[in-house]
Formats: C-alpha cells, structure tokens, sequence
C-alpha cells in the first residue's frame, strides 16, 4: 500500500447511500471519498478497501483506492463536508477515509451510472459483467452490482464498464455470509448473454479458487483498525471464512444460474460436465 495521501480540496459532494464526496488529494488525483462516520456503517469503508483490492488481484476493472487523510482544517473551511443523519446535518469526520480514484477525470466525455439495454449489449467489455460475479458471490455482496460506463476514446462510440462500490460486500456492517441468489447481481440479463459455460467466468474464477491465505491477507493486513472498530478477531474470521468460500464459488453462481430469473439464457446443459469437473476440483483442493 502506498503512504497515505491527504485531501487539499472539496470538489463535489456526489450522489449515494454512503454520502461520499469528491476530494482532490495531494497526488494530483480525484478521489471519490466514503467518510467514517457515513449513514451506512463505519465497515464500508473496510470492505471497500478489502473487496476492490480483491477484485484488482482477480484481474477485474476496478478503480484503485487508497487511505486518504481528511484534515480537521479542510472540515472546517468546507461548508459542503457534511453528512446528513437521522435528519441531522453533522460535519464529515476528519482522519483516514477511503478514497476509490475517480474514473471521471481519465475519461473522454460523460461518465455514466445506466445504460438503456440496447446499448449495455453493446459494451466494450460486457463479458466482464459475468466475471465480477465470482467476486460479488464469493465476497457475499449483499447489494447489486453497480458500474460505471464511459468512453476509452473520444471518438469511440462504444462504452466501456469500470466496477464501483464494494462497500456491501460482506454483508455491508455484518460481516456475515447469507448467501442469497440475487444478490450480487446486475439489474438486467442482457450483459449475461455472452455466457455459454464455465469458461465465460475465466480467468477470474480459477484465480479465485486458487487464491491462498497469504494473498487474501495482503488484501487486508493494512486495513486501519478504526474502519473495523479495533475488532482484530472479526477481520481474522473473516480472512478464514473468505479462504474457505472460495469452494463455493461455483455453487453459488449455479444457483444463481438456476434462480427463477434464469440469466443465463444461452448456456446450454452440455455444461453440465463442466459443473461436475468444477465441483470435483473445489473437493479435491479441500475448499468445498
């Protein structure tokens, strides 16, 4: 993890449950900031931390975050940093806050959160819809999956999707796993229209399967301790249970797959050997 960089300038406060804000930091980058004492739960900010960085070791197109510190200073001389609570406008606290890069500064054009179907159909990288989803079940991801889309050029037409807002995975404050079909997932089908088989979750799922203790760990060891409430026992069992889920992977996306919203439109039962061979894999590496 890199030093931790400060905030020098409010920019915008911007739209969500979490109340973030767009802070311009000492790096020269935008950050988009999700405070501590946010609507949501203190430990979103630990699960963004933790589940972004996950998805950056599995290959997924995430922004990077990082630890920002937020001075009492620019709290005070910034009108606009404040949450709103319980009917309450309070100040934003000051101290380390995570801050996920803003995808919009890097961007020809608009930066977008929906597409109408006939153009998400049309995204650059559609079939990483169906690769995110070894990270949302893995990581119990108890929100739908949420993206951004924009242009890699200004003259392309096509948009392309970056991933945002892990801050519900793991159960958002729980820290608790209750696996649920739809949970997880994006909005609509049409993104899913690509998978066929096991091998549209690739090379994501095996990375995951075969994702070691030590790995997850690097993912987690330097999560300040004030985002998860000092509770150093409750991150190990969480770091355990997430090694042990990799198991699970694959069952949890069949279950989605056979869920009464049947997103998986063109993947033929022929699959069905690809299922068993994946699941005899998870037992044999003892993960199941």
């Amino acid at each position: 993890m890199s030093p931790c960089i400060s905030a020098i300038q409010h920019l915008r406060p911007l739209r969500g449950g979490s109340q973030s804000h767009l802070l311009r930091a000492s790096d020269g980058n935008w950050y988009v900031t999700k405070f501590q004492n946010n609507p949501q739960h203190i430990r979103v900010l630990a699960n963004e931390l933790l589940a972004t960085r996950l998805g950056l070791a599995l290959g997924l197109p995430m922004p990077r975050v990082e630890v920002l510190e937020v001075s009492e200073w620019l709290i005070e001389h910034t009108g606009d940093l404040r949450i709103e609570l319980a009917g309450h406008s309070i100040p934003c606290q000051s101290g380390k806050q995570l801050g996920s890069l803003y995808v919009g500064r890097q961007i020809a054009g608009r930066l977008l959160d929906y597409l109408p179907q006939g153009l998400l159909e049309r995204v650059v990288n559609v079939g990483e819809f169906a690769r995110v989803l070894v990270l949302d079940k893995w990581t119990c991801n108890a929100d739908g999956r949420q993206a951004v889309f924009h242009h890699k050029t200004p003259r392309s037409r096509r948009y392309t999707a970056t991933f945002i807002d892990q801050g519900y995975c793991f159960n958002a404050g729980e820290w608790t796993f209750p696996d649920y079909p739809l949970r997880g997932v994006y909005a609509t089908n049409c993104v899913y229209q690509g998978v066929t088989g096991w091998e549209a979750f690739e090379p994501v799922l095996t990375k995951g399967e075969e994702m070691d203790s030590e790995a997850i760990w690097r993912c987690a060891a330097d999560i300040p301790e004030e985002w998860y409430e000092g509770d150093r026992d409750g991150l190990h069992r969480l770091v355990d249970e997430l090694y042990r889920r990799r198991g699970l992977i694959r069952r949890l996306i069949r279950i989605f797959r056979e869920s009464a919203r049947n997103p998986f439109l063109n993947w033929s039962d022929k699959s069905a050997i690809a299922v068993c061979s994946g699941l005899q894999k998870s037992e044999a590496l003892g993960i199941g």
